[in-house]
């Protein structure tokens, strides 16, 4: 999937949230949409792109 560009994928999660709202409703749609983003998420973790230890991070220390 690293001949993908940005424009590719986007058009590809527009298609699947679209079908997913035509066939199966608001919360297909939904439902969709939060397993994409946390597909997303677990993507960019395996890539190195996205360290969640920046989030969870106190605020105290700085």
């Amino acid at each position: 999937m690293s001949d993908m560009n940005a424009a590719t994928v986007g058009l590809l999660t527009g298609m699947a949230l679209g079908f997913a709202a035509f066939f199966g409703g608001f919360w297909a749609f939904l439902l969709v949409a939060f397993l994409g983003l946390v597909g997303l998420i677990i993507g960019r973790m395996a890539q190195g792109d996205l360290d969640l230890s920046d989030f969870t991070r106190s605020r105290d220390r700085q």
